[in-house]
Parts: structure tokens; sequence; C-alpha cells
């Protein structure tokens, strides 16, 4: 079992920025990525990181400008989200994959657990 919570949204102007965690517990050493979700809009896969830290991926709409990372020995998953646009207002998760081994994929479909997300508002 993991148990992930988030935690670092607001409201931020465009232009801005933020760092979101995700504090895991349980068994940990998975590989982690977020999502989020718009009002009215499927979720989309932001960025992963495997395992080890080594393997990341990015969708291309945040290329550039967010960046991932995790302290495994603080069980945490970070998020830096810079040059805020008002289209990445929603609410972000945290998600587990239980599968992938040396890689990570940013497909919703691959993630075993969630946490309960945090609310991303970017508006001036």
């Amino acid at each position: 079992q993991v148990q992930l919570v988030e935690s670092g949204g607001g409201l931020v102007q465009p232009g801005g920025s933020l760092r979101l965690s995700c504090a895991a517990s349980g068994h940990t050493n998975y590989a982690i990525g977020w999502f989020r979700q718009a009002p009215g809009k499927e979720r989309e896969g932001v960025s992963c990181i495997s395992r080890g830290g080594r393997f990341t991926n990015y969708a291309d709409s945040v290329k550039g400008r967010f960046t991932i990372s995790r302290d495994n020995a603080k069980n945490t998953l970070y998020l830096q989200m810079n040059s805020l646009k008002p289209e990445d207002t929603a609410v972000y998760y945290c998600a587990a994959d239980i599968g992938s081994v040396a890689a990570c994929y940013v497909t919703a479909r691959r993630y075993d657990y969630w946490g309960q997300g945090t609310q991303v508002s970017v508006s001036s």
C-alpha cells in the first residue's frame, strides 16, 4: 500500500512559480507521476520520474518550465513549476506506478495509487 498526499498548490499570477510536493508513505520506491485535470477536461499526464530518479519524462506542454525531482530519503516528490500560464490551472495529482522499474510513463492507466490532489490556479 502507498499513501500519497499532495501540497503546495495555490493561486499565482501568470509567469509565477509554485513547487508542489507529494509526500509518500508505506512502500514508496515506485515510479511517480504528476497528472492534472482541469474542469471539463480529461486527466492529463504532466511528468514522471523513475524509482531511482535517473529517468524523467515531461508532457510537451510543460517541457522547459516544469521540473520533477524526488528525495527518497524524505519519501517526497516535487514538481517545480515556473513560468506558469493560465492554461496550467487544474487540480494536480501525484500517483505511484508499481510496475515500472527503470523508466516511467505519463499514462494514467499505468498508475495504481493516487493522492487527493491540490488545486493550482494561475490568474491575474
